[in-house]
């Protein structure tokens, strides 16, 4: 069980049961879209509007304590920042997704050729592939 007042009041935020609500759907759940989240706050509140839940994955966002993965072609999912610099692995049929380690080392774990100046502070890597149901169900 989280702490959640202690997290956000750490962040510099203001604790509001819809940012308790969002951080609460998102333990133990990664990988979840706005719509999941948003029925997932509206069981533990009993009413929240869509684009509250957008406002609080916003504001969470930008301090750090959730993390925003975009898929290419596919809408944000949302999941806890741990800091363990992890990547994802997603079946381009069903749409699954997992965590896979780091690629190779520490954060960011993957050197650009040319980093034209940039402090590079992470590297997000998405291998596209097929889950083995998808795989399997392939003629």
């Amino acid at each position: 069980m989280h702490d959640w007042p202690t997290t956000l009041k750490d962040a510099g935020l203001r604790v509001t049961a819809g940012r308790v609500a969002v951080l609460d759907s998102l333990d133990g759940r990664p990988h979840l879209g706005v719509s999941d989240v948003t029925e997932a706050v509206r069981e533990r509140t009993g009413s929240a509007s869509v684009q509250a839940v957008y406002d609080n994955l916003a504001t969470l966002h930008s301090h750090g304590l959730i993390r925003r993965v975009e898929p290419a072609g596919q809408p944000p999912r949302y999941e806890l920042e741990t800091g363990d610099n992890h990547h994802h692995l997603i079946c381009r049929s069903c749409g699954q997704m997992h965590d896979v380690e780091c690629a190779v080392g520490e954060a960011p774990c993957i050197s650009a050729v040319d980093d034209h100046g940039f402090r590079i502070q992470e590297a997000e890597v998405i291998y596209w592939g097929l889950c083995a149901n998808c795989h399997e169900r392939k003629p």
